[in-house]
């Protein structure tokens, strides 16, 4: 994709939708944190429907120490891979008590060294806590990174680091949550839905997907 392209692309997106936030609730930085590390291979529905109970009971480290892996589990029983996730956010609570007095790190390096965060983990927080601009590649950027032809790749490392080229100002700081939503909501994996695509113009995707038909009108009477 052209440069001029690229930042129409991003123009559009940030036209209809100025001020885009993560889907996932919570209530500060480690709420945050734990969203996303059960986000993984899950909607962010169905991570909100688990979580409102347990972030009305817990709110930092030390009360998800306090609370346990039992009663974390019962909590987040909905969600797929619970026992893994289960574990892995107990772990990490006890590392930022131990490591980081109970408060979640800003750097990179830091972040992946916690239990249960990789890469795309620490890329969220990074954005949405601390204001980074980073490009955190889920299966919704990293499908319209290729399809669109903003930034191809073969990995979700790849995509990000062609969309960390190619993104410029001012659209860099909310990129990764105009692309998830337009992947979660129009660029959909099954049918993408080119109709109603603001964007449909500058992306390479082709045949572009039709209308769906709609009924026939009955003849009048």
């Amino acid at each position: 994709m052209k440069k001029a392209d690229v930042f129409e692309f991003y123009r559009r997106l940030a036209e209809a939708n100025p001020h885009p936030e993560t889907e996932l609730e919570s209530g500060n930085v480690f709420q945050l944190l734990v969203a996303v590390v059960l986000s993984a291979q899950a909607t962010d529905a169905g991570v909100n429907k688990a979580t409102r109970a347990l972030f009305a009971e817990v709110g930092t480290p030390e009360q998800m120490v306090a609370l346990g892996l039992d009663a974390l589990k019962q909590h987040i029983r909905t969600i797929g891979l619970f026992n893994t996730k289960a574990k892995n956010v107990i772990a990490l609570s006890e590392a930022l008590v131990a490591d980081h007095d109970g408060m979640v790190p800003a750097d990179r390096a830091a972040l992946e060294a916690l239990p249960g965060v990789g890469r795309k983990t620490a890329n969220v927080v990074m954005n949405v806590a601390f204001g980074a601009e980073t490009f955190a590649v889920d299966t919704h950027i990293f499908r319209v990174g290729n399809r669109t032809g903003l930034a191809r790749g073969k990995t979700p490392l790849a995509v990000e680091r062609k969309l960390d080229a190619a993104t410029p100002q001012p659209f860099r700081l909310h990129a990764h949550h105009w692309l998830i939503l337009h992947g979660r909501y129009v660029c959909k994996a099954r049918r993408p839905e080119c109709w109603r695509c603001i964007v449909a113009d500058l992306c390479a995707f082709k045949p572009k997907t039709p209308p769906p038909k709609t009924a026939a009108s009955p003849p009048p009477a």
